[in-house]
């Protein structure tokens, strides 16, 4: 399926994590090693803030990541202070670029890893639950992006932790009524701006992989010369499905029904569990 990664910390070039690490974005494109599929080819997004206040800047492309040369030089051009990017394995929906993550609502940035099981079944369900105010804004045809407007129906922008389990409840509820064994599998990223909200869940307990970066802190004192760590700064955060390098004690798995939370350089963890509205 797909493969994301996001980033909070000083600006830093784009091309850092999306081309020159030794296990890049772009790498798991075409070499996937924990994926549920190997290559990554159904088009690509970038979204990143200049200032947390703005509304976030988009590059999307039904492209393979990897062949866009435009893509090259905008990680080489953009340096920002948090982005989000998003390699795609379609799951039956078009190769389309409203298709591609990460979605955008307001300040609030999307992406997924995953799938609705028996989409189209529920998917007309699940759709009329979305507030109407928010339903003008949903452009493409993926399970991805509706799972987004569910989320912010529930109060993403207000409670975005609660907001997000409430929409695993009401996808979790409506696939049973369809008798969909196992109806949602996920990892996700929300972000404002100011924070970054990842989570790891999935109805079976046997979620697609999630890492988190340890404290960067701790990675100066045992990397002091790696001008990677020393450029991102001591509050840096990255959260990602697949480490970018092997570095020892760079990396940590997300536990199953886990969310993290990254702000103003505090990382929070806690259990994930889905609540009904």
């Amino acid at each position: 399926m797909c493969r994301w990664l996001a980033y909070t910390g000083n600006p830093i070039q784009m091309e850092t994590v999306l081309f020159n690490a030794k296990h890049s974005l772009i790498d798991q494109s075409l070499h996937s090693r924990l994926g549920h599929t190997t290559t990554n080819g159904d088009g690509f997004g970038i979204g990143w803030y200049g200032h947390p206040t703005d509304i976030p800047y988009r590059y999307r492309c039904i492209q393979p990541a990897w062949s866009d040369r435009n893509l090259r030089e905008a990680a080489r051009a953009i340096r920002a202070p948090m982005f989000v990017a998003h390699i795609r394995a379609a799951t039956g929906t078009p190769s389309q670029e409203t298709n591609c993550h990460p979605f955008r609502y307001g300040r609030w940035l999307f992406a997924h890893n995953g799938l609705v099981r028996d989409f189209p079944k529920v998917r007309r369900d699940l759709m009329l639950a979305i507030d109407p105010e928010l339903f003008p804004s949903l452009e493409g045809s993926t399970d991805s992006e509706v799972l987004f407007f569910l989320a912010l129906t529930f109060g993403l922008e207000l409670a975005p932790v609660t907001a997000l389990e409430r929409m695993v409840a009401f996808v979790e509820e409506t696939g049973r009524r369809y008798e969909i064994a196992d109806p949602l599998n996920m990892t996700v990223c929300a972000t404002d701006g100011e924070q970054i909200v990842a989570v790891r869940y999935s109805s079976e307990g046997q979620s697609r992989s999630l890492f988190h970066s340890t404290s960067f802190r701790h990675l100066h004192e045992l990397y002091p010369d790696d001008p990677r760590i020393v450029a991102a700064g001591e509050n840096a955060f990255l959260v990602l499905s697949e480490p970018l390098a092997d570095l020892p004690g760079w990396w940590e798995e997300i536990p199953e029904s886990t969310v993290v939370v990254s702000r103003d350089g505090v990382i929070e963890q806690y259990a994930f569990s889905p609540k009904a509205a």
